[in-house]
């Protein structure tokens, strides 16, 4: 049995930092494993041009601790008024790495988000030619769609079409949760790539209920059927390189997730590769997991693999109740819950 693990060090191409002192709390649980990592633009306000993420850079740069090394790249969050001048300013400013695609009300902070994709086609081409990805959070807003159906819907009406008029625009379908988007990434041509979390891998829907509601295991794209957790073991330990490690952390203080309108998103920057060695390793797949979280993304996104290494052991420990965030605390995921695997 495998006691040690030795890994070029990965990166997390779908992170939440948030900003001030959630963003001085949450930042060295993630650079502690990860030498980059893709930030996520919905602040409040959001993150909408290459002057405002090159500013939240330097507010990330500024709270990093003395010693630790982390590279932020920055993204765009897009919106109906998105230009094509701001998306050529994003491309020669060399920060931003991509433009984010949040339908309006998908959720937290997504309600500047996009309402037609049409109202965004300038930028949209304009992408396309310079070569910069849309990062896209693939579920309708459609209310008489059903919460578990969204992502599905989402590939019919939204991505189909969008890739049909810009087949050149580069993709990435974010923290997919379903085997209808393992499908469509699998088979889909040109620049089409899909990251996938942690807790989607480890969980199915039964876990918002064990018990109780556990709001802790709530997120959005919701956690779905055990077929889909399934199909997206199999999309992760395939060896795929359109498939790669996206941790989607999210912090929120836990008034607000236990709360009687709780917040979507699950904590796991602090123990973000520990989770993912579980999830390899209970697929009888640890030899795959360097590729998944080391090599696919930078590959991806065109920049150079890291050339240092991490370590894994097998050893218990036990993930704590709740961690320093701001004025407040964050719980993190399967808090109070042992893993076997510890990063070194």
């Amino acid at each position: 049995m495998t006691s040690t693990i030795t890994l070029t060090r990965p990166d997390d191409w779908h992170l939440h930092l948030r900003d001030g002192v959630v963003l001085r709390d949450v930042l060295p649980h993630t650079a502690r494993q990860f030498a980059r990592a893709i930030v996520m633009p919905n602040l409040k306000p959001p993150v909408t041009t290459a002057a405002m993420a090159t500013a939240y850079r330097a507010r990330i740069l500024a709270a990093l601790p003395e010693g630790m090394h982390f590279e932020p790249l920055m993204t765009l969050y897009l919106t109906d008024n998105t230009s094509a001048d701001e998306i050529h300013r994003a491309v020669d400013s060399g920060i931003v790495h991509g433009v984010k695609l949040y339908p309006a009300g998908a959720t937290t902070n997504a309600d500047a988000g996009v309402t037609d994709l049409g109202r965004c086609m300038a930028a949209l081409e304009q992408m396309q030619a310079l070569g910069l990805p849309l990062l896209v959070h693939g579920e309708v807003t459609d209310g008489e769609i059903d919460l578990f159906d969204r992502e599905a819907v989402f590939i019919d009406r939204v991505l189909i079409p969008l890739r049909r008029q810009l087949p050149a625009l580069k993709l990435v379908f974010e923290h997919i949760t379903t085997k209808e988007a393992v499908h469509y990434v699998q088979e889909a041509e040109g620049h089409m790539g899909a990251t996938i979390t942690a807790h989607h891998l480890l969980y199915n829907r039964n876990a918002l209920f064990k018990g109780g509601v556990r709001p802790h295991y709530y997120c959005l794209p919701v956690l779905k059927r055990e077929t889909h957790r399934q199909a997206l073991i199999a999309a992760a330990t395939s060896g795929n390189a359109k498939f790669f490690l996206g941790t989607d952390s999210a912090p929120h203080p836990k008034g607000l997730k236990e709360h009687a309108c709780g917040c979507a998103g699950c904590y796991t920057a602090l123990h973000a590769m520990e989770l993912y060695a579980q999830a390899f390793d209970q697929a009888g797949a640890l030899d795959k997991l360097e590729a998944f979280s080391s090599f696919h993304g930078p590959d991806f996104y065109g920049l150079p693999r890291n050339t240092d290494t991490v370590r894994l052991e097998r050893t218990e420990w036990r993930i704590p109740d709740e961690l320093p965030m701001g004025d407040s605390t964050v719980v993190p995921l399967d808090a109070g819950q042992s893993l076997n695997w510890k990063f070194v």
